[in-house]
């Protein structure tokens, strides 16, 4: 099954552990882990369901790009990482 973990930066705002779920791909284990901390969805998906700017979703240490990333098929073992991108100057 694969893992999902939320970054402490967004865990500081709703507590949610690390999650084994059983998924196909990565939208999927994103929503099943937001059934044990349903809060953390809006911190994480914007009002369309789409990952908000300022959010980087990663799987197995790749940064997925923003269109499809949520469609992206996932495997037994997969790790799925969701952190608040940094941005700025």
């Amino acid at each position: 099954m694969p893992t999902v973990t939320f970054a402490p930066a967004l865990t500081r705002h709703v507590a949610c552990p690390p999650q084994e779920v059983q998924a196909p791909t990565v939208r999927a284990a994103l929503e099943a882990a937001f059934t044990a901390a349903p809060a953390l969805k809006g911190y994480v998906l914007d009002e369309q369901g789409g990952v908000r700017k300022h959010v980087a979703v990663f799987v197995n240490g790749d940064m997925l790009q923003r269109d499809g990333a949520l469609d992206r098929g996932l495997e037994r073992g997969d790790r799925v990482m969701v952190i608040q991108a940094l941005t700025g100057g």
